[in-house]
């Protein structure tokens, strides 16, 4: 019994440190997001600020497009479909019940063994063949001199030597 009477009396006190860290974290987190925390930018620019003479506005650096640049390319290639395996099986049936109708005894068996065997291939082929589709493949060299690769569904709005900007994998005619 007094075990159960110091195990709750040690649990209690480790309750509270637990919500008084959490409480705490919160808050911290709160304020950063709010911005009543300074972020370690925020000291440079203050310095740069109070080293300034009062009176004179500083030059701000025109920061660089890190993700402008010219298209180079655009293809168009094809993405096989993949077979759910329903082709298959609509094949083979109707296979070997064509398969069926061929011949007598064991060339029937044979026939509709064939019969399957060649619809359940012709099907996945048909079902793949429905489901291919194609993208766009758009190659980018960046203002820094990389070059991106980015796919696309659809047909960019771009033409090769335009400048665009990559937003979200995608591109962007600029200007």
């Amino acid at each position: 019994m007094e075990s159960k009477m110091e195990s709750k009396k040690l649990l209690y006190p480790l309750m509270v440190i637990a919500a008084i860290s959490v409480i705490l974290f919160s808050i911290v987190g709160i304020a950063t997001m709010t911005g009543k925390i300074p972020k370690a930018e925020s000291e440079n620019l203050s310095a740069a600020r109070s080293s300034a003479a009062p009176g004179h506005r500083t030059a701000t650096v025109a920061s660089t497009c890190s993700n402008c640049g010219v298209v180079e390319s655009i293809r168009i290639t094809e993405i096989r479909g993949q077979g759910s395996g329903l082709g298959a099986v609509t094949g083979g049936v109707v296979g070997g019940i064509l398969g069926n109708q061929v011949g007598g005894g064991d060339g029937r068996t044979v026939a509709t063994l064939l019969g399957a065997a060649g619809g359940a291939y012709v099907g996945n082929n048909v079902e793949r063949e429905s489901k291919k589709s194609s993208r766009y493949v758009i190659r980018v060299r960046m203002d820094d001199g990389t070059v991106r690769t980015l796919y696309q569904a659809y047909q960019p709005a771009v033409n090769i030597g335009e400048k665009v900007k990559v937003i979200n994998g995608s591109v962007a005619a600029l200007g």
